[in-house]
């Protein structure tokens, strides 16, 4: 990083309003770029920001006055607790954008997590609760949306997806988000969608099970579709992974509720551990785009 790009962050977060009133002692620049370079260096609490920032402190002093010395883990949470979200919002989407160009085809991760430790018990404060997107090729954050205390990711999703250009994109999302409200709002933006299905669709959940359980005994041989698999060891355990594809069937019961629907996932894990204990895990996924890659089969031909 050079001395201008700390100054292009200052600049991108110029028209942010520092809450306190009194007599500052850490200027409001040093704790955002402090935050900003702890979280995309894998922080993901206030303690962890503000440890990261100690050890970095000669590094940072390169570009920042850090006369004053680092800030506190209470005093990161008091800071940045106390923003504006929407102003802090735009500012970071406003620096992300210039130093990130989203391109084409790009696959577009959108997840709800709960930072840790966020949780202020004495107050009973709600936890931080943020909506991230992740372009998942370059590992950078193109955007957060932090939901309303009495909110959830199912609102701040279609926020989200209003201030992204994600025009050729495939954008995923867990099952929280799958409701097909944002599956149309993705479409008319001119992108793919890939959700997550569980029992909070219950109707298209149970319809995927039995469309991959008919066709199991044959192992989906007169269904086309695309399978991948993977197979790895360690950590004392063994782990396969199996990913079907499916195109849309022409009787499926829920298509013309979800608009843009082309075909339906399963996903299967089989862990065994080395003292014999197994486990498996089944995820089924809706998308509007028949994927390439992996191996192909068709009607009669078995992979």
């Amino acid at each position: 990083m050079s001395r201008s790009g700390v100054a292009r962050i200052a600049e991108h977060f110029q028209e942010l309003t520092d809450p306190r009133r009194r007599e500052v002692t850490y200027p409001l620049v040093n704790i955002v770029v402090m935050a900003l370079c702890a979280v995309l260096s894998g922080a993901d609490d206030f303690v962890s920001i503000a440890h990261w920032a100690r050890e970095k402190k000669e590094w940072l002093a390169k570009f920042l006055d850090m006369s004053a010395g680092v800030p506190s883990h209470d005093r990161f949470n008091a800071v940045l607790g106390a923003l504006k979200p929407a102003e802090f919002e735009k500012c970071l989407l406003r620096w992300i954008t210039a130093v990130h160009e989203i391109t084409g085809g790009q696959v577009i991760a959108i997840d709800g997590k709960t930072l840790r430790r966020s949780f202020d018990a004495a107050s009973s404060k709600a936890a931080i609760h943020m909506v991230s997107a992740w372009a998942t090729a370059n590992r950078v954050s193109l955007g957060q949306v932090v939901t309303d205390e009495k909110s959830n990711e199912i609102t701040a999703i279609p926020r989200l997806l209003e201030i992204l250009e994600i025009k050729g994109c495939l954008v995923t999302i867990d099952a929280m988000g799958c409701q097909r409200e944002i599956a149309e709002k993705i479409v008319a933006q001119g992108a793919d969608y890939v959700l997550a299905v569980k029992d909070n669709q219950p109707k298209l959940c149970a319809a995927i099970r039995d469309f991959f359980l008919e066709r199991w005994e044959d192992d989906l041989a007169s269904t086309p579709h695309r399978r991948h698999e993977t197979h790895e060891r360690g950590h004392g355990r063994k782990d396969d992974r199996y990913y079907y594809l499916a195109k849309l069937p022409e009787d499926f019961p829920l298509e013309e509720k979800w608009l843009g629907l082309k075909a339906i996932g399963m996903a299967c894990r089989v862990t065994e551990h080395d003292n014999g204990k197994k486990s498996d895990d089944v995820r089924y996924y809706i998308t509007s785009r028949y994927l390439s890659g992996g191996n192909h089969s068709r009607p009669g031909v078995k992979n």
